[in-house]
């Protein structure tokens, strides 16, 4: 009898431990933790020199400051052919709503390039292959590797060269305000939500109006 109570007392303190050391048993792996950590403390994320696919150059901050509109981001290469395509459709789908809803002014759509062998010419050709509007949504290269790993850091993109020039890489929506700071992490399958929060967040009010 007393073994068990033992036994009892230690499963208990065992549960309040993971309690609270996963916020309510809400975080069960690391990915989830990061995730919920943005959510609760949004990021200030680092400055990162950019490429257009016009050729010309501009800083990530500046970029964001001086548009102005909440952006949805993803980490990209152009010469990707398997979950950057998953993303590209997913993005053509943001565009077309956002477009069909008027929504053009609060929020854009930005795919930044980790590889440093995307010139701006390849960012062009793949905006003509997405049938991007650069009103609402554009591609940019990160010119420099320090900054470009900088930016993969914070924001929880992990990059791993493979065979033929390819990468493996994971991937997810971004919410960024236009002050820099990175507010929420969604799956790539959860595109009307994430389109919901970046409203939201824009001050646009009901989404489905």
């Amino acid at each position: 009898m007393r073994l068990l109570s033992a036994i009892l007392v230690v499963c208990v303190l065992g549960l309040g431990a993971i309690h609270r050391q996963t916020d309510g048993f809400t975080i069960l792996t690391t990915e989830a933790a990061r995730r919920a950590d943005i959510l609760r403390s949004p990021r200030a994320i680092p400055d990162a020199t950019l490429r257009l696919s016009s050729g010309a150059t501009t800083s990530l901050l500046h970029d964001l400051r001086s548009d102005g509109r909440i952006a949805i981001v993803n980490f990209m290469y152009t010469q990707c052919f398997s979950v950057c395509l998953a993303m590209g459709t997913q993005l053509q789908q943001l565009q077309d709503a956002i477009q069909r809803r008027g929504l053009g002014e609060k929020v854009r759509l930005l795919s930044l390039s980790f590889d440093g062998a995307d010139t701006a010419g390849l960012l062009r050709q793949y905006e003509q292959g997405m049938r991007s509007d650069p009103a609402v949504w554009q591609s940019m290269a990160i010119e420099k590797s320090a900054q470009r790993q900088a930016l993969l850091n914070a924001f929880g993109i992990v990059v791993v060269p493979a065979p033929l020039g390819q990468y493996e890489h994971n991937a997810a929506f971004h919410i960024l305000t236009p002050e820099g700071r990175l507010v929420r992490v969604m799956d790539l399958d959860n595109t009307e939500s994430l389109l919901e929060h970046a409203v939201i967040r824009a001050g646009a009010g009901d989404p489905n109006e």
